[in-house]
């Protein structure tokens, strides 16, 4: 996958501060980083470095702000007109969040799959389709496609059937739909919010399976409450509670030996 253009000047600007440090070259960071939903704040200057080609795990219990930091990263928090921030979103160095840069063309750079699956009432090759024209992307749309199907495991299963209804499918599969849907525009992070909570165990193992798979292209970000499913899945895990990033570092050091006591307690299910 060849390497998409800055949206911008990609310098990072003084006195931004430093964002949390990791191993791996960062494609997504956010310093400094405040939301708000009306008068509650809801993060708390949230410094954090996403580190590429690698699957990040966000954790941490209900209403602690995973998914609204993840919905930052893309901007889709902008589809609620209480929403305000402060501090900034990087993506490879440019300000997401700048005056001209254009919602639509962060979204196709940073895909998201969301938490139970939502296809579109339309056939399987239509809801490939629908981001390709809305990227105004035309050629190719069938290899695309197929591209997109192979690279979510579910090609082999659907490709005699592309016409037909995408309800038609089992959760699993359309859930594995939804991630074909997201990477046909060919992003270079996925988000995933939740992606197996609503899925049986067998379907859920598969989404797995499918995640070490899409590291090899991807940066991966996925929110869990499933602490097994963080310590299988991510190389870098990190814990958040009430709107604030706690604790952050290899997935591997902190479900061993976190740093911090809550980090433990919450690990361990001593809360949650």
């Amino acid at each position: 996958m060849s390497q998409p253009a800055p949206l911008l000047d990609p310098e990072r600007r003084p006195g931004d501060g430093p964002a949390t440090a990791v191993a791996a070259p960062p494609v997504l960071a956010t310093t400094n980083f405040n939301l708000w939903y009306g008068d509650h704040q809801a993060l708390h200057d949230v410094n954090l470095e996403v580190p590429e080609k690698q699957v990040t795990a966000i954790i941490g219990p209900s209403g602690c702000g995973k998914s609204t930091w993840l919905r930052s990263l893309n901007r889709m928090n902008d589809l609620l007109g209480t929403v305000r921030t402060s501090g900034h979103v990087r993506y490879r160095g440019a300000d997401v969040y700048a005056r001209h840069v254009d919602p639509v063309e962060v979204r196709r750079r940073i895909g998201m799959v969301f938490q139970k699956p939502n296809p579109f009432p339309k056939s399987i090759r239509e809801n490939l389709a629908f981001p390709l024209r809305i990227n105004g992307i035309r050629d190719g749309v069938d290899q695309r496609i197929e591209q997109a199907l192979r690279r979510a495991s579910i090609w082999e299963e659907v490709k005699d059937r592309l016409h037909k209804g995408a309800l038609e499918l089992s959760g699993g599969q359309q859930q594995r739909l939804c991630i074909a849907r997201a990477l046909v525009t060919e992003p270079e992070v996925l988000l995933m919010d939740e992606p197996c909570s609503a899925l049986d165990p067998g379907s859920t193992a598969r989404i797995e399976d499918l995640i070490h798979e899409l590291r090899q292209r991807y940066t991966v970000v996925i929110v869990t409450h499933n602490m097994q499913q963080a310590a299988r899945v991510s190389q870098f895990t990190a814990f958040f509670y009430v709107g604030r990033l706690e604790e952050f570092g290899s997935t591997r050091a902190m479900f061993a030996k976190p740093v911090h006591k809550r980090t433990e307690d919450y690990i361990t299910g001593r809360f949650g």
